[in-house]
């Protein structure tokens, strides 16, 4: 058992069901013969959430990684304190944005001394993390920012699909005039070089075009596929990465689900996320792939319309540990 990575969890927003989540995914015994899970939030929101769910599961408050056993039954919280009790479910705080994003600059403090080996994320509420003086649009930008990293991807995962983005957060406009050769082939080399890690000998990629048919030869759009994809596709297979594309998105999701292929290359977030999340909400995982770290997230937000109400689902959370556990550093 000794030989388990450490798993810090970090609460997210403590108005959403990020508490409730993480309370209900440790009622889960397997987690704790994978792992060391440990809460990085504050111990009276576990507590208060543990009064509506009555999972009997008992809430301890630490000060120090070294202070967690991690046999189940216990949930260790690495205890910041920062959040008045009587907080509202539901509602957008900038004390919890705030206090959100001082989980995750915990978490990630911990991650580069090497006390815990890997960071699950629930989620955080990107309004409130703004009003709470943070202006990131998400967990990956502040994860890059606080790590220094220039070059990374998102990545969504579930058991039947995943896919890594070159654009994220921006708007389509925006996204097709930042998409150049070289970042389109440092997403196919990380999406390579990730899945080898995770024992895939020969990952089978595949790249999605821009426009509709993938451009029809020039028939749509301005030839963005042969200026922006194409040369970095024949790149990576100069240097034996087992990719093609650009193919058209509308049937190229049908063969990936499949099982034609390991991973796709999305070009934009819409065009990656919306099959994923047909696929279900609740077993699909968020990766933030080429950090010096190990990151997984849950893929859905804060929920604020059911915050408090004990009917969230925690299969996400439990398959982001799964995740974090499988892709940490072996000791």
């Amino acid at each position: 058992m000794m030989d388990r990575p450490t798993i810090g969890i970090t609460m997210g927003d403590a108005a959403g069901v990020g508490p409730e989540i993480i309370m209900k995914a440790l009622q889960d015994p397997h987690i704790h013969e994978q792992c060391r899970p440990i809460v990085i939030g504050d111990a009276k929101f576990l507590t208060r959430a543990e009064r509506f769910l009555q999972t009997g599961l008992r809430v301890r408050s630490i000060s120090s990684v070294e202070e967690a056993s991690g046999e189940a039954g216990v949930v260790y919280c690495l205890d910041m304190d920062l959040l008045p009790g009587d907080l509202p479910y539901g509602q957008v705080s900038p004390l919890a944005g705030d206090a959100a994003f001082r989980f995750l600059e915990k978490s990630i403090e911990l991650a580069r001394l090497g006390l815990i080996d890997a960071i699950c994320t629930a989620p955080l509420n990107k309004e409130a993390l703004h009003k709470g003086g943070h202006r990131y649009p998400g967990h990956t930008e502040i994860l890059a920012d606080l790590t220094g990293t220039q070059d990374y991807a998102m990545m969504l995962s579930s058991p039947k699909l995943k896919v890594i983005h070159v654009t994220t957060h921006i708007g389509i406009i925006d996204a097709v005039k930042s998409i150049t050769p070289e970042r389109v082939y440092s997403v196919i080399r990380m999406a390579a070089d990730t899945l080898k890690r995770a024992g895939y000998s020969d990952p089978r990629i595949c790249v999605c075009g821009i426009n509709p048919h993938a451009g029809e030869n020039g028939l749509f759009g301005y030839g963005e596929e042969e200026e922006k994809i194409v040369p970095a596709v024949e790149r990576a297979k100069a240097e034996n990465i087992n990719v093609q594309g650009p193919l058209p998105a509308d049937t190229l999701f049908f063969r990936a689900v499949r099982g034609d292929f390991d991973i796709v290359v999305a070009m934009y977030h819409d065009q990656g996320h919306g099959p994923i999340k047909v696929l279900g909400l609740e077993a699909g995982v968020n990766i933030t792939v080429g950090l010096p770290i190990i990151r997984t997230s849950v893929d859905h937000g804060t929920a604020f319309d059911i915050a408090g109400k004990g009917i969230a689902d925690e299969l996400s959370l439990k398959e982001a540990v799964r995740q974090a556990v499988e892709l940490a550093p072996k000791r």
